[in-house]
């Protein structure tokens, strides 16, 4: 609990500054201000959006990347139409979490369902499975069966 707890302490205080504060890149490298998620939720930073993230599915990233090309920027029902008929396996994943950011912009946000679409998809790949097969003369073959954690944000079009 030192001067940096003191200084979010008082960004809470005057609501203004503190967004004012976090919208500004840091000089060095770019990147905002760090606000836990308590003080997030007290700036109503956030509030505008529905987010999903799974983590650790047992896809390729880059099989699903495929996939998330398709419905960024697409409005919500298309995005659904267009999940329920590309024969891929991340499509049925990607449904159900379309599923979660959508219910969860409705519900925990208060968004409008209907101007809801893809803000931003994209998926990093996650912790490699390595497995081995065994072949002939007593060989083996290292197996790589990759995971990927996946995040969908849909916001509200103006």
């Amino acid at each position: 609990m030192g001067k940096n707890s003191v200084a979010k302490k008082e960004l809470l205080q005057d609501r203004d500054k503190a967004l004012e504060v976090y919208s500004a890149k840091h000089r060095k490298s770019n990147k905002p201000a760090l606000l836990t998620k308590s003080e997030k939720k007290k700036l109503g930073i956030g509030k505008d959006q529905g987010k999903a993230i799974l983590r650790y599915a047992r896809i390729s990233s880059r099989k699903v990347k495929i996939v998330l090309d398709l419905i960024k920027g697409k409005n919500i029902d298309e995005a659904y139409a267009i999940l329920r008929y590309t024969p891929k396996a991340a499509s049925d994943i990607l449904f159900k979490l379309l599923k979660s950011a959508e219910a969860n912009a409705t519900n925990n946000n208060g968004l409008n369902r209907d101007d809801l679409y893809v803000a931003e998809a994209f998926a990093n790949q996650g912790p490699t499975l390595k497995r081995i097969m065994p072949r002939a003369r007593g060989r083996a073959y290292r197996i790589r069966k990759r995971t990927s954690h996946i995040t969908l944000v849909v916001k509200e079009r103006n």
